[in-house]
């Protein structure tokens, strides 16, 4: 499975970005193999509008089946539903912990975004 996590780092070690559609990259992780490739979101940093749709049609071109986030909101949101992605928001702390707390189980998907849109 692969899982996304929003990072302001490159490696398993970084800190886990709050923001969905502004975060800087996202840490794509595979279950399966262990590996991971790091996605930068720099097209959407600075956005007008629209950088939660646009960070969500980039995961589901890689073929995303999780994303865990510190927020999501309502626009990102439905469209990652839409994409049949699983949500999980109010992580924090290191990526590489996110990643333990799901596979254990720890972390509950999000029924609903839990940011207003326009959240920089």
């Amino acid at each position: 499975m692969k899982v996304a996590v929003t990072s302001k780092g490159v490696t398993l070690d970084a800190e886990v970005d709050l923001r969905f559609g502004r975060a800087e990259q996202f840490i794509v992780f595979d279950t399966e193999t262990e590996k991971y490739q790091v996605v930068s979101n720099s097209q959407n940093l600075n956005a007008a509008k629209g950088a939660g749709i646009q960070a969500a049609e980039t995961l589901s071109r890689l073929d995303v089946e999780c994303l865990i986030s510190g927020h999501c909101g309502p626009n990102a949101y439905r469209t990652l539903n839409a994409a049949g992605i699983r949500i999980y928001t109010g992580a924090s702390g290191k990526v590489s912990d996110m990643l333990k707390a799901l596979e254990a189980g720890d972390l509950q998907p999000a029924g609903a975004a839990d940011k207003a849109g326009h959240w920089v």
